[in-house]
């Protein structure tokens, strides 16, 4: 029997996913979490085979958990279930060891069986994701570029950003204008959407 921990913050997501789960006779869910936090508790007191994450949680988004689950629960194979499947965050998921990646519109059928291909050593990685990866290429900006866009992406003023980011306003500037550029962008607010459609931030 493989043992799946399920994490969703969307609670009709999450129950649909573990009836679907249920009705395969060699899976069983053994723990269900609505944040990232609650997922690695769960984890922790459960020890499941397969923990089937969603992207964006409250507090702890799903890559972060994998990549803590790794250190905590080293046998637990985690893969992403996601509305969000953008390039940037299908790399970042695969570079921090997650085995699975695949879209909300998967059907049932193929869940299961990527459950059971990651919890037998394999990796599954939806094909239109990973083509459209593959096209995106890498980022172009720097993880400093990427830090001062992403605080920049709801549009606050430079004092602000330079306040989060821990910078002075000038070099903050800076590194808007260097990610504008890499980008091809009008300004910092499209840059931010570009970077935010691409998943580099």
């Amino acid at each position: 029997m493989i043992r799946v921990l399920l994490a969703d913050d969307e609670n009709l997501i999450r129950s649909a996913l573990a009836q679907m789960l249920d009705l395969e006779d060699d899976i069983e869910v053994v723990a269900e979490a609505a944040d990232g936090a609650a997922a690695l508790k769960a984890a922790q007191a459960t020890k499941p085979d397969v923990a089937v994450l969603d992207l964006q949680m409250p507090d702890v988004d799903g890559i972060t958990v994998a990549e803590r689950l790794a250190d905590l629960v080293p046998e637990c194979a985690c893969m992403v279930v996601t509305s969000h499947g953008r390039p940037g965050y299908l790399k970042r998921a695969l570079a921090s060891g997650v085995k699975g990646f695949l879209p909300k519109t998967t059907s049932a059928a193929t869940l299961a069986q990527v459950v059971r291909i990651v919890h037998g050593g394999g990796r599954h990685v939806d094909p239109e994701l990973a083509a459209e990866a593959i096209t995106a290429g890498d980022s172009p900006l720097t993880p400093r570029e990427t830090d001062v866009l992403e605080a920049a992406a709801g549009g606050a003023p430079v004092e602000d950003i330079a306040n989060r980011v821990h910078l002075s306003p000038g070099t903050v500037r800076n590194y808007l204008s260097s990610a504008v550029a890499k980008l091809g962008a009008a300004n910092r607010h499209e840059a931010a959407a570009t970077a935010r459609r691409m998943g580099w931030i």
